[in-house]
Protein backbone atom coordinates (compact mmCIF):
# COMPACT_ATOMS: atom_id res chain seq x y z
CA UNK A 1 0.00 0.00 0.00
CA UNK A 2 0.97 3.31 -0.59
CA UNK A 3 0.01 6.57 1.62
CA UNK A 4 -0.17 9.66 -0.19
CA UNK A 5 -2.34 13.06 0.24
CA UNK A 6 -5.04 14.91 -1.82
CA UNK A 7 -2.38 17.77 -2.44
CA UNK A 8 0.14 15.08 -3.88
CA UNK A 9 -2.21 13.20 -5.92
CA UNK A 10 -3.36 16.35 -7.22
CA UNK A 11 0.43 17.46 -7.94
CA UNK A 12 0.69 14.44 -10.08
CA UNK A 13 -2.51 14.89 -11.82
CA UNK A 14 -1.54 18.75 -12.62
CA UNK A 15 1.95 18.07 -13.65
CA UNK A 16 0.69 15.26 -16.20
CA UNK A 17 -1.75 17.40 -18.04
CA UNK A 18 1.22 20.45 -17.88
CA UNK A 19 3.44 18.14 -20.08
CA UNK A 20 0.23 16.61 -22.53
CA UNK A 21 0.82 15.20 -25.11
CA UNK A 22 4.23 14.08 -23.51
CA UNK A 23 4.85 12.02 -20.71
CA UNK A 24 5.60 13.67 -17.53
CA UNK A 25 7.81 12.29 -14.59
CA UNK A 26 8.53 13.03 -11.19
CA UNK A 27 10.43 11.15 -8.26
CA UNK A 28 8.22 10.13 -4.92
CA UNK A 29 9.99 10.71 -1.07
CA UNK A 30 8.70 9.22 1.47
CA UNK A 31 9.25 6.99 4.15
CA UNK A 32 8.47 2.55 4.58
CA UNK A 33 6.59 1.58 7.56
CA UNK A 34 4.96 -2.02 8.40
CA UNK A 35 1.46 -0.72 6.84
CA UNK A 36 3.42 0.43 3.77
CA UNK A 37 4.45 3.79 2.24
CA UNK A 38 3.93 6.85 3.28
CA UNK A 39 4.68 9.90 0.88
CA UNK A 40 5.87 13.36 2.53
CA UNK A 41 6.18 15.03 -1.01
CA UNK A 42 5.93 14.49 -4.48
CA UNK A 43 8.66 16.55 -6.77
CA UNK A 44 7.63 17.09 -10.60
CA UNK A 45 10.65 16.88 -12.96
CA UNK A 46 11.44 17.52 -16.66
CA UNK A 47 10.96 14.52 -19.00
CA UNK A 48 14.97 14.11 -20.21
CA UNK A 49 14.30 11.44 -22.70
CA UNK A 50 15.90 11.99 -25.22
CA UNK A 51 18.57 10.83 -28.37
CA UNK A 52 21.29 10.54 -25.68
CA UNK A 53 19.29 8.86 -22.84
CA UNK A 54 17.83 6.69 -25.29
CA UNK A 55 21.58 5.37 -25.73
CA UNK A 56 21.16 3.67 -22.70
CA UNK A 57 18.37 1.91 -22.87
CA UNK A 58 18.79 -0.70 -25.43
CA UNK A 59 16.12 -2.33 -27.04
CA UNK A 60 13.00 -1.03 -29.50
CA UNK A 61 11.45 1.55 -28.34
CA UNK A 62 14.90 3.51 -28.42
CA UNK A 63 13.78 5.73 -30.78
CA UNK A 64 10.22 6.86 -29.33
CA UNK A 65 9.97 10.60 -28.24
CA UNK A 66 8.46 11.96 -25.18
CA UNK A 67 5.06 10.98 -25.87
CA UNK A 68 5.50 7.20 -25.17
CA UNK A 69 8.95 7.34 -23.20
CA UNK A 70 10.17 9.45 -20.24
CA UNK A 71 13.62 9.49 -18.32
CA UNK A 72 14.81 11.67 -15.24
CA UNK A 73 18.33 12.61 -15.73
CA UNK A 74 20.67 10.78 -13.27
CA UNK A 75 22.06 14.00 -11.86
CA UNK A 76 18.28 15.26 -10.34
CA UNK A 77 18.08 11.52 -9.30
CA UNK A 78 21.51 12.29 -7.51
CA UNK A 79 20.57 15.84 -6.07
CA UNK A 80 17.39 14.20 -5.10
CA UNK A 81 18.51 11.14 -3.54
CA UNK A 82 21.21 13.37 -1.48
CA UNK A 83 18.15 15.97 -0.32
CA UNK A 84 16.11 13.25 1.07
CA UNK A 85 18.47 11.35 3.10
CA UNK A 86 19.46 14.45 4.76
CA UNK A 87 16.08 14.88 5.73
CA UNK A 88 15.84 11.15 7.16
CA UNK A 89 13.59 10.33 3.98
CA UNK A 90 13.81 7.78 1.03
CA UNK A 91 13.07 7.57 -2.72
CA UNK A 92 9.90 5.71 -2.69
CA UNK A 93 8.84 5.76 -5.99
CA UNK A 94 8.70 7.14 -9.20
CA UNK A 95 4.91 8.69 -11.16
CA UNK A 96 4.74 9.13 -14.91
CA UNK A 97 1.99 10.19 -17.02
CA UNK A 98 0.09 7.85 -20.26
CA UNK A 99 -0.77 10.27 -22.90
CA UNK A 100 -4.02 8.68 -24.64
CA UNK A 101 -3.41 5.29 -22.91
CA UNK A 102 -4.55 3.11 -19.84
CA UNK A 103 -2.84 3.67 -16.13
CA UNK A 104 -1.31 0.37 -16.78
CA UNK A 105 2.55 -0.56 -17.05
CA UNK A 106 3.91 -1.12 -20.65
CA UNK A 107 6.57 -3.30 -21.22
CA UNK A 108 9.06 -0.91 -21.04
CA UNK A 109 8.05 0.15 -18.21
CA UNK A 110 8.72 -3.49 -16.53
CA UNK A 111 12.31 -3.44 -18.79
CA UNK A 112 13.68 -0.64 -16.37
CA UNK A 113 11.59 -0.54 -13.03
CA UNK A 114 13.06 -1.00 -9.33
CA UNK A 115 12.26 -3.68 -6.86
CA UNK A 116 10.79 -1.91 -4.03
CA UNK A 117 9.77 1.77 -5.63
CA UNK A 118 6.31 2.38 -6.13
CA UNK A 119 5.46 3.30 -9.83
CA UNK A 120 2.21 5.83 -10.07
CA UNK A 121 0.74 6.13 -13.97
CA UNK A 122 -1.87 8.69 -14.40
CA UNK A 123 -3.76 8.23 -17.42
CA UNK A 124 -4.42 11.47 -19.67
CA UNK A 125 -6.89 11.89 -21.83
CA UNK A 126 -7.02 14.47 -24.62
CA UNK A 127 -5.52 16.38 -22.31
CA UNK A 128 -7.10 15.88 -18.61
CA UNK A 129 -6.26 13.66 -16.22
CA UNK A 130 -8.01 10.42 -15.31
CA UNK A 131 -7.51 7.52 -13.96
CA UNK A 132 -4.49 6.88 -11.61
CA UNK A 133 -3.08 3.84 -10.39
CA UNK A 134 -0.05 2.51 -8.37
CA UNK A 135 2.28 -0.66 -9.19
CA UNK A 136 5.30 -2.49 -7.70
CA UNK A 137 7.54 -5.34 -8.41
CA UNK A 138 6.76 -8.68 -7.10
CA UNK A 139 9.55 -11.76 -7.26
CA UNK A 140 9.10 -12.45 -10.33
CA UNK A 141 9.37 -9.39 -11.50
CA UNK A 142 5.77 -8.48 -12.33
CA UNK A 143 4.13 -5.25 -11.87
CA UNK A 144 1.28 -5.87 -9.57
CA UNK A 145 -1.42 -3.47 -8.35
CA UNK A 146 -0.88 -1.55 -4.96
CA UNK A 147 -3.60 -0.08 -3.14
CA UNK A 148 -3.48 3.76 -2.77
CA UNK A 149 -4.94 4.99 0.29
CA UNK A 150 -5.29 8.82 0.87
CA UNK A 151 -3.94 10.55 4.26
CA UNK A 152 -5.16 13.91 5.07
Amino acid sequence: MIRLSQEDLQIIRTHAESTYPDECCGIILGYLANEGKTVVEVIPTENAWNTEAASEFPGERTTESKRRQYAIAPEVMLKTQKQARDRSLNIIGIFHSHPDHPAIPSKCDRLYAWHGYSYIIVSVQNGKAGELKSWSLDDRYQFQAEEIKNIK
